[in-house]
Order: C-alpha cells, then sequence, then structure tokens
C-alpha cells in the first residue's frame, strides 16, 4: 500500500513500536514512536520539540542500544508526526584498480 506519491510500499505497524532520533554529532536525542515504515522513509511520532530536528539530518536508531540504525532527513512536518527518507551511500560505480 502506498500512500500519496510515494514510489516504495509502506507497512504500518500494528503495534507501537519505541525508536530514537539523534543527531548526527550525538548533541540530542528524541523518543519517538515509528508509525510505518518502507524500504525508503518512515514516519514518526516524536515525543517532545521539534526544535532540534531543523538539523534536517539525523540518524534513527531502530535499537535501544544504537546498533541498528539508519542516516536520514527531514521531509515533512505534520503536528507531532514527521516524515524521514533515508540517506543511503552512494556506491561507486567504477571497477575497484587493482594493484600489480
Amino acid at each position: 500500500m502506498a500512500y500519496g506519491s510515494r514510489k516504495a510500499e509502506r507497512v504500518r505497524l500494528e503495534t507501537r513500536y519505541p525508536v530514537n532520533l539523534m543527531g548526527i554529532d550525538g548533541t540530542w536525542r528524541r523518543s519517538c514512536v515509528l508509525l510505518d515504515v518502507s524500504q525508503s522513509g518512515a514516519r514518526l511520532e516524536v515525543d517532545g520539540t521539534l526544535d532540534v530536528l531543523r538539523a534536517q539530518e539525523f540518524f534513527l536508531l531502530l535499537s535501544s542500544r544504537g546498533l541498528a540504525y539508519r542516516r536520514c532527513e527531514l521531509v515533512r512536518v505534520e503536528g507531532a508526526q514527521v516524515g524521514v527518507r533515508f540517506i543511503e551511500e552512494k556506491k561507486d560505480k567504477r571497477r575497484p584498480i587493482i594493484p600489480k
């Protein structure tokens, strides 16, 4: 089921799945709930103020220890809900150089 003009299929979670947002530099952290997720992004309900999200880029911590995470950017804010897009690392498509 795709919402709006999204290209990737979203999976809506039946139970409240707690996650955290953390600044790239690690100076701030916000608790939130994962509402739905796809391969390219997610929708979250954030606890507390959203002023720290002005950074536009942050980590979505999927585990309590921070071992499972995705780097993301802010797409939209609607009240306490935010939409994020996952940032994928650019893969070098050139052939690797093999030393002789």
